[in-house]
């Protein structure tokens, strides 16, 4: 069954979060998105960016979310970019979604990655 066939999990610590159950370091937020730093950082600059609805996947938001849902989860990606410091020497936005992607929190987010070099995104293709 794909991600977004999933029914919403309101104890997945994203919801808590947004619940204000459990704090997070916040870098931004309006209306419809939240964005803050990563507990456990995998580079310099880790952000996650999440909507404030209740979405699986993109899958799930793509199909459900409003156009100012959209509209603000995009725009917050590359503010969060620019405010970090990032842009300049470039980053990367990343969302898992599903098992083959290990999606760990079934909540629709959005990595933001930089403030180091990253390397390849996948393997070299085979030879």
């Amino acid at each position: 069954m794909a991600a977004a066939e999933h029914a919403y999990d309101d104890g997945n610590v994203f919801a808590r979060i947004l619940r204000g159950e459990l704090p997070c370091d916040k870098v931004f937020e309006d209306e419809h998105t939240l964005a803050f730093r990563d507990i456990q950082p995998q580079t310099q600059v880790h952000i996650l960016v999440i909507p404030k609805g209740r979405y699986v996947s993109m899958a799930d938001f793509s199909a459900r979310a409003t156009g100012p849902e959209i509209e603000s989860l995009v725009r917050t990606i590359g503010q969060v970019a620019r405010e970090a410091g990032v842009e300049a020497d470039g980053y990367r936005f990343l969302s898992n979604h599903g098992e083959h992607a290990f999606q760990e929190v079934p909540h629709f987010h959005v990595h933001v990655f930089g403030g180091e070099p990253l390397g390849r995104m996948i393997k070299p293709p085979r030879a």
